[in-house]
Order: structure tokens, then sequence, then C-alpha cells
């Protein structure tokens, strides 16, 4: 009998995966010959680089866009700011970004984390604006008719009720952030991206491991967001969302 093309796929991608398991655990010889990569030294160092790439630029992004989306959403000014500033970070090519920032500061840990936050402010500005500006009104002019100042007012009232918006834009920012992180290697930093670009060194088992190293961090990541969001969240909206 003639096999069937369907036949043969299965086999060859479980192939391919078991190629890039044992690429994450053993290591194997480099396409060009005479030295071995992979294996989890390599991943591990090349994992705590791009979690510690994505940490810097999520939190410069949260410095920068999260005080103006309280200040603008407390005032309910600046719609069309916050607004735009959330579509014009869906459109922002990241490989510009990143080539700009070389030419104007040059390659490095400096240029990636601030190509990186650029395009984490975006959903924390929009999330953060929202969030404070949709908070009951009725609460915040009791709140003030109790004399709170407004400051107590965005950290006690606003922002409480706030968290769940707010934290939707942060963890879509680290998705974000994370993912193109992948990247990083084009800037001199070495990333598991570097998995991924380099296919004539690691072959095709090491795109592969890459990519899934990449998206279980990005998982692990969304995850422990989640648990931060939950456990920021006050009992009140927890049990009105149950």
């Amino acid at each position: 009998m003639i096999p069937l093309p369907a036949l043969t796929l299965p086999t060859a991608a479980f192939g391919l995966f078991g190629d890039a398991f044992n690429f994450v655990f053993d290591g194997r010889e480099a396409e060009t010959g005479g030295v071995t990569v992979g294996g989890t030294s390599q991943v591990l160092d090349l994992a705590a680089k791009q979690l510690e790439v994505t940490l810097l630029a999520l939190a410069v992004a949260i410095l920068l866009a999260m005080p103006v989306g309280l200040w603008l959403g407390h005032r309910q000014k600046g719609e069309f700011l916050a607004v735009s500033a959330g579509n014009a970070g869906r459109a922002i090519p990241e490989l510009a970004l990143i080539a700009l920032m070389a030419a104007a500061i040059g390659v490095g840990l400096v240029n990636l984390v601030v190509a990186l936050a650029i395009l984490g402010i975006p959903p924390i500005l929009t999330n953060t604006y929202v969030g404070i500006s949709q908070v009951d009104r009725a609460s915040v002019e009791a709140a003030r008719g109790m004399g709170m100042t407004e400051t107590a007012i965005v950290r006690k009232v606003e922002l409480p009720l706030a968290v769940p918006t707010i934290m939707g834009g942060v963890r879509t920012a680290a998705i974000n952030i994370i993912a193109t992180a992948t990247i990083a290697p084009l800037a001199g930093i070495l990333t598991l991206g570097d998995f991924i670009i380099a296919r004539n060194v690691y072959g095709d088992a090491g795109v592969l491991a890459g990519a899934i190293l990449v998206a279980l961090m990005a998982l692990a990541l969304e995850g422990t967001l989640a648990g931060i969001q939950w456990a920021m969240t006050s009992k009140g909206l927890k049990l009105k969302r149950s």
C-alpha cells in the first residue's frame, strides 16, 4: 500500500518536539559545528536575562504611565490623549523602534529597556485612565464631603475600585513586552530570542525550543500578575464578580 502523507506528519512533528526537548535539557552540537549549544545552563541564563529585561521595562512603563493615567482619570480630562496613546501603541513597529533607539542612544540594555517600556506605556495609560474615570462619582463626592484630600481620594477610593481595570493594562503590557523581548539580540542583549533568530546556529530544534520557552514564560508571568491582581482586589469587588 502507498502510505498516506497525513500519517507521516504526526511522526515528524513529534520528532521535532523531541529534538526541542533534548535541546533544552541536554544541548546539541551547533549547526556551524565545533561547540555545544542549548542545555539547561544556557537556557536558564537567557531566560533570566529575558525576565530581567521584561521586568525593568514593565517597571519603567508603570512609573511613567500610571501617574499620568491616575491624574487624568481623577480629573476626568484627557480622554483623547489616553485613548490615542493606546491606539498609537498598537501601531508601533518594534523593530523600527529599537533601530531608532539604537541610532539615538546606541545598543545595549538601556536602549532595549526604553524601547520596550515605550511599548508597554499605552495599555497601562489607557486602562488606568478608564479605570479611575469610571469610578462611581457619588463615592468620590462622598469622600470629598468627608474632608478627604484629592490625593487621599485617589489612593483610598478610586484606586482600590479601579484595580481590576488597571491590572488588565499591566498584564497586557507585560505580555507585549516579554514577547517583544525575543528580538533583544538585535539590540545586543541575548535573550531566549537568540534561539529563534539565530537559526543557522541552533537549528530547527533551537527555534522551536525558544518559541516554547517564551510562550511558557509569558503564561507564567500572566498567571503571576493575575494572582497579584486577585490579591489587590477588594473583597467587595470579588463578591460582586463572583
